[in-house]
């Protein structure tokens, strides 16, 4: 079967001041262009190529598929944008500081938002500053006011299911670039990790996760390009 290639936006803005992102549309530091580049780069000197791009409709996402794609002298490729790719939504959290959070709710419970499986954060107040109700590019989707790892898990496998996998079966390389938890959600459905274990699962920034897939769409390898 195809290879499938996952990878996590360079580091953004948010990333490096420590709040909370979600759903809020932040940009690339000049780090996280560089490592979206290199990402590009160490595909191409490793001989990847792919048929069909997917992203997410956030621009830190957007944009490293379209840097690394640039590296690799095909920006020329389809992309397809969904918004059931975007990271998972932080309700009211989103654009805290997370140490102030924790300085206010306690590391304990600061930890079992960030990592339980199915704890949600509070939910977002409707008119908070961080509301995308009004945002064009969300126009008839009911956006969630929070959501828990497996709420997020509940709308990327639907989407992995009836749109990605297909063009893997017809033999499209594919390479999608999204989010650490819309990608974690496809990294347990895929390695058939437990709930427990993969709220632990760190994937790094713009460090390629190569999949190798068996019929059935699931793992025979995965590895880190850049440990290769």
């Amino acid at each position: 079967m195809p290879t499938l290639v996952l990878i996590r936006h360079g580091q953004s803005e948010w990333n490096l001041q420590n709040r909370f992102t979600g759903w809020w549309d932040v940009n690339l530091t000049e780090k996280g262009v560089e490592e979206a580049i290199q990402a590009g780069e160490m595909l191409a000197e490793k001989g990847y190529d792919f048929d069909q791009c997917y992203t997410s409709v956030q621009t830190r996402a957007i944009k490293t598929l379209d840097l690394a794609l640039e590296a690799m002298g095909r920006l020329w490729l389809p992309v397809e944008k969904d918004w059931r790719l975007n990271e998972r939504h932080y309700g009211g959290l989103t654009g805290l500081n997370k140490a102030e959070t924790a300085e206010k709710h306690g590391d304990e419970q600061v930890h079992i938002w960030r990592r339980s499986f199915d704890t949600p954060p509070p939910p977002q107040e409707e008119g908070d500053k961080y509301d995308l109700r009004q945002d064009r590019r969300y126009a008839g989707i009911d956006i969630p006011n929070t959501e828990s790892l497996k709420d997020t898990i509940a709308r990327v496998l639907p989407y992995w299911q009836g749109t990605i996998v297909p063009d893997l079966k017809a033999g499209k390389r594919v390479v999608i670039s999204a989010h650490g938890n819309s990608l974690r959600a496809l990294v347990k459905h895929l390695s058939n990790i437990p709930d427990d274990e993969i709220t632990g699962l760190e994937i790094p920034t713009g460090k390629p996760i190569v999949y190798e897939l068996d019929d059935d769409m699931r793992e025979q390898e995965r590895f880190y390009l850049h440990e290769r």
